[in-house]
């Protein structure tokens, strides 16, 4: 009887092979926990330490035994964001020195003050304008201008909102670069390959089947880490919910690609890790997951900007909390676009069985 199309379907070399790096996939916990418990336990240990909360106190110190100590003490004692204690010029030095305190007042004359903080700490900087700003307030300084304060936290401008893209797109690259390069080099190693290599089946269908793969588990990763972050901490989409699939689908086959690229011809998992970890530590360092790439100095800014990893994070960001469609990204999938071109046209040239 002549097959009929859904046989042709289901007995396809491309089809088969996909199916079977599903089943190597599930049949791996690791590989599980790291592709979908892992993010989801590192953006809750980080939306809790960097959760919305009332401003901190910072603990200050007027050095005792002046004259005018007591009524300094008393001024800084007015503001309700600072925590004083009376101590001696000695016990001051000492908790400056163990970090205990942020900052020492001494009086120096009647209408004069020191302030002895460490300039290199922020929260010691932060100290010395709210003290100086009650010292001042207690002498008969006035404002002349009336101001209050107002303290909001919206969505969008939280710090989870702003890592929550990043360890997407870390997740994305990881598992593109790690799951499916240690596939193939595992399997090489175990001459798994050369089996497969008499078959009828052509190079592109082994190496396509891989990216076929992951992009059925990127819709998987990032369904559950997005609504994670939208239900639990209320990250927000403001974007088309269509271009921010088209980012990281983009993302998904150039880290795919960039993994089959450097499995063509690895022969240990010892080269491989080595490799992988080149390729991929610049880019945990300098794309932007956990604080804004733009830190890094102008010089080094084309090469930071031309990494994938940036460009989905940056892509990311501007569909969830800019609300970018697609002109907004365009840049960014062009790069995409270009080391996915790139490293799969690489990795089929230079793939090899054994």
């Amino acid at each position: 009887m002549p097959d009929t199309p859904s046989t042709l379907v289901r007995y396809s070399p491309l089809v088969e092979l996909t199916r079977i790096r599903f089943l190597e996939f599930l049949r791996e916990p690791e590989a599980v926990f790291w592709t979908f418990v892992f993010p989801i336990l590192l953006a809750t240990g980080l939306g809790i330490a960097f959760r919305s909360r009332p401003a901190e106190v910072v603990k200050v110190a007027v050095v005792a035994g002046q004259p005018r100590s007591e009524p300094l003490l008393a001024a800084v004692k007015a503001d309700s964001l600072l925590d004083v204690a009376l101590m001696s010029e000695q016990e001051a030095s000492e908790a400056l020195r163990l970090g205990t305190i942020a900052l020492a007042v001494l009086p120096t004359g009647p209408t004069a003050v020191e302030y002895r903080y460490d300039d290199a700490r922020p929260e010691s900087r932060n100290a010395k304008l709210l003290v100086d700003r009650a010292v001042q307030r207690g002498a008969g300084a006035y404002n002349p201008v009336a101001a209050t304060e107002s303290y909001i936290s919206e969505p969008g401008s939280r710090y989870v909102d702003f890592v929550l893209p990043g360890l997407l797109a870390m997740n994305l690259m990881g598992s593109g670069i790690w799951g499916i390069g240690f596939t193939i080099v595992d399997a090489r190693r175990k001459k798994l390959l050369k089996r497969l290599a008499a078959t009828p089946m052509r190079r592109s269908h082994f190496l396509l089947s891989y990216l076929a793969m992951r992009l059925a588990l990127m819709v998987i990763e990032v369904a559950v880490i997005g609504a994670f972050g939208r239900f639990v901490f209320g990250v927000p989409m403001r974007g088309p919910v269509w271009v921010f699939l088209l980012v990281t689908l983009m993302g998904t086959l150039a880290f795919g690609a960039m993994g089959l690229l450097i499995a063509s011809r690895a022969k240990t998992v010892e080269g491989a890790s080595g490799m992988m970890n080149l390729v991929m530590l610049p880019m945990w360092v300098a794309s932007g997951v956990f604080f804004a790439a733009s830190r890094f100095p102008d010089v080094v800014q084309p090469f930071v900007q031309a990494l994938p990893l940036t460009a989905v994070v940056d892509a990311l960001r501007l569909n969830m909390l800019q609300g970018a469609g697609l002109s907004g990204v365009i840049g960014e999938l062009a790069i995409l676009g270009a080391w996915l071109l790139f490293s799969f046209g690489l990795a089929l040239r230079l793939f090899r069985w054994k």
